[in-house]
């Protein structure tokens, strides 16, 4: 093809001899709709309006645009007749007949304003309470006698003999604690007898057994060792016959009338935490029961590789159903944010990129528009800007209409870009020389 162009130069076009098309292929000429003089003294928006023709695409390739019927060139299709509006929005109109708006489903709901609850909902495990966990350990060396325990998980009462100790500093001790019963030494007396007294305390000698030392005047060999609280022996050291020091742990007895669970938090979801919060759980162990508890402490730092916060949880177990290490259902209730701005959380697109809503305009019109969300809960959306209230959005068959309006700003921006290729290579314009 062989164009020829003049371009002027500070003065308007004028049309001397028309337009001529010279083509090597012996293609016919067409003629331009208008005159091109009166096409230049159009604005953009004039020159859109004028040409609301009609356009034929495929299906399949929006890109294949023609001005009359005929098929693809790639799949052979039949082309579809569309018609173009201009619209200054990136996001173009939609128009459907009651048809098909029938056809679609479409449903649309109202944007309004109400309470949102702010829940987390979340999975935890179970742990033991850590402030009701006892770790015996013997308070002088010795060797562990008659032991009353025979494997880890027995239940044990507090107060309960577990085992006896023979420790010779023990027997020492009651040693000392009858020599300071003497009635000849009446001098010192008093004060030796509250330093023994003591002294048998410190080695872990209860009570009675110290009284039993005081009234007999016989020491004891053995003393036993006894059960700090009420609880399960999650772990025994100890053995018959067995040497212990002060660094063995003999046994570690766990209370669990109450237990932690640990839960991991989103980081968006930290601000709606605080501890005295009310938290509820359900184990698939015992499916339909829940358990009441609050949220006792929020640790101080994230997870780095999760970017999540550790939480936890204390619930109180009196029928010791909830096991440590138990896997559980969370819900921390946040409490309510009231007066927010909310729609139905399927009205709502999310590509990634933009998060928008296909709004009704009424007499079959729609037009989809961007917007900015907040919390999600229960089925619902906040909507911080965009929208207003009494809004009508559609909550069915907006993807189809949000897809359609996308399609049409693309046929917008090709149509424009082969206006402007034509007008640059294809017209040939010859002005009057003054």
């Amino acid at each position: 093809m062989v164009l020829f162009r003049l371009i002027g130069r500070g003065r308007p076009f004028a049309v001397g001899l028309g337009l001529l098309l010279v083509t090597a292929c012996g293609d016919e000429a067409t003629t331009p709709s208008e005159l091109p003089a009166t096409a230049l003294d159009d604005s953009p928006l004039e020159h859109a309006v004028k040409h609301l023709d009609s356009k034929y695409v495929c299906p399949m390739h929006p890109q294949i645009v023609r001005d009359s019927p005929g098929t693809c060139p790639i799949c052979g299709m039949d082309l579809v007749e569309r018609s173009v509006e201009p619209e200054v929005d990136k996001h173009p109109q939609v128009a459907l007949s009651d048809a098909v708006i029938r056809n679609m489903a479409v449903r649309t709901a109202q944007v309004e304003r109400g309470t949102l609850w702010k829940s987390v909902r979340t999975l935890g495990r179970v742990e033991y309470d850590e402030t009701r966990l006892a770790h015996v350990h013997p308070r002088a060396e010795g060797w562990i006698e008659d032991l009353n325990l025979r494997a880890e998980g027995e239940p044990v009462k507090k107060g309960q003999a577990l085992a006896q100790l023979y420790a010779p500093d023990i027997l020492s001790a009651q040693v000392d604690f009858l020599l300071a019963l003497d009635p000849r030494l009446r001098s010192t007396a008093a004060v030796k007898v509250d330093k023994a007294r003591n002294l048998l305390r410190l080695l872990d000698v209860p009570d009675p057994i110290i009284r039993e030392i005081e009234h007999t005047k016989k020491t004891r060999n053995r003393i036993p060792v006894l059960a700090p609280i009420n609880g399960i022996v999650t772990r025994m050291m100890a053995r018959d016959g067995m040497y212990v020091t002060k660094d063995t742990e003999m046994f570690t007895i766990a209370d669990l009338s109450r237990v932690w669970v640990l839960v991991d938090v989103f980081e968006h979801q930290i601000a709606w935490l605080r501890p005295g919060l009310k938290a509820e759980i359900g184990v698939p162990a015992h499916p339909g029961k829940q358990w009441k508890g609050v949220v006792d402490y929020l640790y101080p730092d994230l997870d780095p590789k999760t970017r999540t916060l550790r939480v936890r949880l204390v619930f109180p177990n009196p029928d010791r159903l909830l096991k440590p290490n138990m896997f559980a259902e969370i819900v921390i209730q946040g409490g309510p944010r009231k007066n927010v701005l909310k729609l139905p959380s399927e009205a709502l697109i999310v590509t990634g990129e933009r998060e928008s809503v296909v709004l009704a305009l009424g007499a079959g019109r729609f037009r989809p528009v961007d917007v900015v969300t907040g919390m999600h809960q229960g089925g619902e959306v906040e909507i911080l800007s965009g929208l207003n209230e009494g809004d009508a959005v559609v909550v069915s068959g907006q993807f189809l209409i949000d897809s359609e309006s996308s399609l049409q700003a693309s046929f917008m921006r090709m149509s424009e870009a082969g206006n402007a290729e034509q007008t640059q290579e294809k017209m040939v314009t010859v002005r009057e020389l003054d």
